[in-house]
């Protein structure tokens, strides 16, 4: 969510990068692959950084929508897939960070998910369990969780060394846990 989380997480980033140097691809691939955990890399992305006086009004008012009383601290312009988002960033009435994902369709802005940063172990049960199952599964230094318009919600796991997007997804749907062969759209 921040360029302050990402750096603090370089070094050890780093220093796993150069321990996974030595294993083969063959260490970390399942026989044969209907099981595994890591995703494919997902399609390239151009970012544009904006800081919070340049979030378009559209998009303002569509994450005040979601989440009344929002500080907006900046947001990323993405186009990605042939589909333009604003990763939208800021803090609650409360203080607790959020990041809003809107798409943007005919000029219009759609909040997709309403994102926060949790821990390995705040993680419902059933979707940690979809996840360990999996042989080729790795500890999470990050998880996002992403509350779906429909309710549904995403959680993305970011492994070591692997900061820009989420290694791993899994999908929890009224207490059913699965984890994503394909990356999520959003």
């Amino acid at each position: 969510m921040s360029i302050e989380h990402t750096v603090r997480h370089g070094a050890a980033a780093f220093a796993l990068a150069l321990v996974l140097a030595g294993c083969s691809e063959a260490d970390s691939d399942t026989a044969d692959g209907a099981d595994s955990a890591i995703l494919e890399d997902g399609p390239e992305a151009v970012v544009t950084e904006l800081g919070a006086d340049e979030i378009p009004e559209g998009a303002r008012a569509a994450a005040l929508e979601a989440v009344p009383g929002m500080q907006f601290a900046g947001a990323e312009r993405k186009e990605r897939d042939g589909m333009v988002f604003f990763d939208v960033e800021g803090t609650r009435a409360d203080g607790s960070e959020v990041e809003l994902d809107m798409l943007v369709e005919d000029g219009a802005f759609r909040v997709v998910e309403i994102q926060r940063d949790l821990a390995w172990a705040d993680v419902p049960a059933p979707a940690r369990a979809a996840a360990e199952a999996a042989p080729d599964m790795f500890a999470p230094v990050r998880v996002i969780e992403s509350v779906q318009e429909d309710g549904a919600v995403i959680f993305e796991l970011f492994r070591e060394g692997q900061p820009g997007e989420p290694a791993a997804e899994v999908k929890l749907v009224d207490g059913k846990a699965e984890l994503l062969t394909e990356r999520w759209a959003y």
